[in-house]
């Protein structure tokens, strides 16, 4: 489920405070509760973090853009660094033992950047105008992480995506992956999205066609494994939430900054 900033002012504030908060390890680290006693940090307040913590800006087409000398972008920069000697290192020792490493991505707001809309909509998520957003294909990188993807293939590590959009949005985000340049391995065999209709069997714990009760935990977790059980090893996962990271089946998880909003 995705809630919005008002839903998760308090959370988002302790993600904003501190960049040292992200990176490589635990999946839950620096997650905070919900369930406040103390007043929740002003709303106003946080939008205005989050603009200084983005640096965010119109460009020349009326566009909210993130700016690369932001705090965001130094905290990427930093997690980008770690993750290339992890993976350099990872792909040398997988290929030395004949495993068959392999990474893996997130989308939203881990390859592809979803400000803009945020700002627009107010940091509220309605499903129709966030179909229209994707269907559009012209978000812009996350600063880094077409290099990242890039990176690991040059490397030797195969790339798979894992993501929260839907099966109708396939050719959208294969269309803005190509623009901003993780042209990587952009086939269904690499890419896996919610296919609520027709689910696959390796998630028959918790989607059935046309039933689907997966979380996003169940769901990404489920997909990781069944990766793992073609023959992979999944060295590294990529995302911004952590229910994009947690339920295992990956050696290391990175947790990339997003104060905007949160998936459980």
């Amino acid at each position: 489920m995705r809630k919005s900033l008002r839903a998760a002012a308090a959370a988002a504030a302790c993600v904003v405070a501190g960049g040292a908060l992200y990176g490589a390890g635990a999946a839950t680290a620096g997650q905070s509760s919900a369930n406040s006693t103390r007043e929740p940090y002003n709303i106003g307040l946080l939008v205005k973090d989050i603009d200084t913590y983005y640096g965010t800006a119109l460009d020349a087409n009326g566009v909210y853009q993130a700016s690369p000398t932001s705090q965001y972008a130094k905290d990427l920069a930093r997690i980008d660094a770690d993750a290339k000697r992890y993976i350099d290192k990872a792909a040398h020792k997988a290929h030395h033992r004949g495993q068959k490493p392999a990474v893996v991505f997130d989308i939203d707001d881990t390859l592809l950047l979803s400000l803009d809309y945020e700002k627009r909509y107010n940091y509220t998520y309605n499903s129709a105008s966030w179909a229209e957003y994707v269907n559009r294909a012209d978000r812009p990188e996350v600063f880094g992480s077409p290099e990242l993807v890039r990176y690991a293939a040059r490397k030797g590590v195969t790339v798979f995506y894992n993501s929260g959009l839907n099966e109708a949005q396939r050719s959208a985000a294969v269309e803005n992956l190509k623009k901003v340049g993780a042209d990587v391995n952009l086939d269904p065999a690499h890419m896996f999205l919610k296919d609520a209709a027709n689910p696959p069997a390796y998630l028959s714990g918790c989607a059935t066609p046309g039933a689907w009760k997966c979380t996003t935990v169940q769901y990404k977790s489920g997909t990781r494994k069944h990766i793992e059980d073609l023959g992979y090893d999944i060295v590294a996962n990529f995302g911004d939430q952590y229910s994009d990271l947690d339920g295992g089946y990956a050696d290391r998880t990175y947790k990339l900054p997003n104060p905007t909003y949160f998936v459980s």
